[in-house]
């Protein structure tokens, strides 16, 4: 919350409203009261922290096909200001959205994916040769998936709240991991990583699942999420940290991925985390 003693106006310069051809959508603009950072930008429910500069704010964020609801909010001692837009996006539906944000400022909660290798078929043991690792220092992947870094205000990948996005809008069948890394600097502690996943978005087979998990210890890697892309633009998601599955469907997982955890191997050898 900001400490000016002047009500809070927000000067929303983006998005104008109306329609968009593209996959992204800027939100750009400046709050009255400089204190104020972060804001709040929500887009159709979905919120995320972004940081200001002296007031102003500036971050390009992924859209869904059809009508997205843009609201962006702050707050000072006078109380709290919303400014919303509408934009409709006339593109075709992203089959995979993967947002990683933070609440606190001053960590890195990476964003990890990995992608079934096209040219290889998993075995009946988890083998890194079977995955393509995208990331902050590997950002397309052979299939077509991007990973878009934290950058805003013409900063390079800003530690803070994110957020981290990743979108592929053909994705191979097969299974896919999603983990962070957590780096936290001076006295930072714990942190909550949230992961807001969107699959088929805009379609009658929309998935979207939520996870909120605490970091703890500098280095934790943390797988969030496994999903698992089928024929005819269908999904299935695990999250270890939230699911129990019934035995029906566990046949949907095979035990490498039911057992898997990322501490019991020391290195990933598909790509280091850190810095």
């Amino acid at each position: 919350m900001g400490s000016g003693p002047d009500k809070l106006t927000i000067d929303l310069q983006q998005p104008r409203g109306g329609w968009t051809a593209g996959r992204m959508v800027q939100i750009a603009g400046k709050v009255s009261d400089p204190t104020v950072d972060p804001i709040t930008v929500s887009i159709n429910g979905e919120k995320y922290l972004l940081r200001t500069n002296s007031g102003a704010f500036d971050r390009q964020f992924p859209i869904t096909a059809g009508k997205n609801a843009v609201i962006v909010s702050g707050r000072n001692a006078k109380g709290l200001v919303s400014v919303s837009r509408s934009i409709y996006a006339a593109v075709s539906p992203v089959a995979i959205k993967a947002v990683l944000t933070s609440d606190t400022d001053h960590v890195y909660t990476d964003l990890h994916i990995y992608e079934p290798n096209q040219n290889l078929k998993n075995s009946m043991v988890y083998q890194d040769k079977y995955f393509e690792h995208i990331y902050w220092a590997r950002t397309e992947s052979p299939s077509g998936g991007h990973f878009y870094l934290n950058e805003q205000s013409g900063s390079y990948d800003q530690p803070g709240y994110g957020p981290y996005l990743y979108t592929h809008s053909a994705p191979p069948l097969g299974f896919y991991r999603i983990d962070t890394n957590y780096w936290p600097s001076g006295d930072k502690a714990q942190v909550a990583a949230n992961l807001d996943l969107v699959l088929f978005g805009g379609t009658p087979n929309e998935i979207k699942r939520k996870v909120n998990i605490p970091l703890v210890k500098s280095g934790d890697t943390i797988t969030l999420a496994w999903v698992k892309i089928e024929k005819g633009q269908r999904a299935a998601v695990y999250i270890p940290s939230q699911d129990k599955l019934t035995l029906e469907q566990t046949k949907r997982w095979p035990s490498w991925v039911l057992n898997y955890n990322p501490k019991d191997r020391a290195k990933d050898t598909s790509g280091d985390y850190g810095d």
